[in-house]
């Protein structure tokens, strides 16, 4: 009897499985909250689509406003997920987002880049700083969506994420620097369990952007290799890392590499201690985390 089964062509697991078909099975099903724009609520939240054709959005928070004339700072949040899972519609990268503007008194912008391997890298870097520049926009109160016209102080500027997202915005920084936008400023980026490369060829990376070696040759697997790395905006890097990460060392050596590099900006480190990869997103009042979060609110109050 013939069987039915498919058969797998290339098991990149824990993410997803490719079959001989061609067809993909993810293994993470996708989880999506929606955004709720209560005015009684301590974060409000709203999805914006900004590419029609590509279906990219962005996820808006705001805070419930106590002087509707202030302007807030605007932090731009890039989500993990290995390049290849997650969302802004994600609950725990939702929570997180929602949790750190309640507690910093910004405005935040998640982006919702597409997701490799169905679109391959560097679409989600392309996805990024399209939407980078749609944010961009905005700073002459002429842009697309009015949260942002009103109430986003675009001399306060921050750009940050989790593992991949920490590589992408890391990416959007270094554009960002090189493209020089006037009228945006950027003052900090914060890196969390960041994913950079190492010595050995990174399968999932390589199997996710063919046209990458992999390695740490790449300048978007090792930034500092990038000698457009001195043009870097912002003024201020914080890396998070956790004990117990995998890739602890490797946002250790950015750290260090960027510190000795020609870029002009400070950096500093912040480490979680007998923590792993992303604790935090899993408990988001755990000792550990609340002292990472409170460690990053400060950050983007102080700078």
């Amino acid at each position: 009897m013939a069987s039915n089964s498919k058969q797998i062509a290339m098991d990149m697991s824990p993410f997803f499985h490719i079959y001989t078909d061609g067809t993909i099975n993810r293994l993470h099903p996708a989880q999506f909250l929606p955004p709720s724009d209560d005015p009684t609520a301590a974060v409000r939240s709203k999805d914006v689509v900004i590419d029609a054709k590509t279906g990219v959005f962005v996820r808006i928070f705001a805070p419930r406003r106590v002087d509707p004339s202030q302007k807030l700072p605007v932090v731009v949040y890039i989500h993990g997920g290995a390049f290849c899972i997650g969302s802004a519609s994600n609950p725990v990268f939702h929570n997180f987002v929602a949790n750190l503007v309640e507690k910093s008194n910004s405005i935040a912008v998640s982006i919702d880049y597409r997701l490799a391997p169905e679109n391959a890298l560097p679409i989600a870097y392309d996805d990024s700083w399209s939407a980078f520049q749609w944010i961009a926009a905005h700073t002459n109160g002429q842009g697309a969506d009015p949260w942002l016209n009103e109430h986003a102080d675009f001399r306060r500027v921050f750009i940050g994420g989790e593992s991949a997202g920490a590589n992408i915005a890391n990416d959007v920084a270094v554009r960002a620097g090189i493209e020089n936008f006037i009228a945006v400023e950027i003052l900090g980026i914060f890196l969390v369990h960041p994913f950079f490369g190492g010595k050995d060829v990174d399968k999932l990376y390589k199997f996710l952007c063919p046209a990458s070696s992999g390695r740490d040759d790449d300048p978007r697997l090792n930034p500092a290799v990038d000698p457009r790395i001195r043009r870097m905006a912002g003024r201020r890097v914080v890396f998070f890392v956790a004990e117990k990460d995998f890739l602890r060392e490797r946002g250790k050596a950015y750290c260090e590499a960027l510190r000795e590099s020609e870029w002009k900006g400070e950096v500093e480190i912040f480490e979680s201690e007998g923590e792993g990869h992303c604790f935090h997103l899993f408990d988001l009042n755990c000792d550990k985390a609340v002292a990472m979060i409170d460690h990053l609110v400060a950050f983007l109050k102080s700078a």
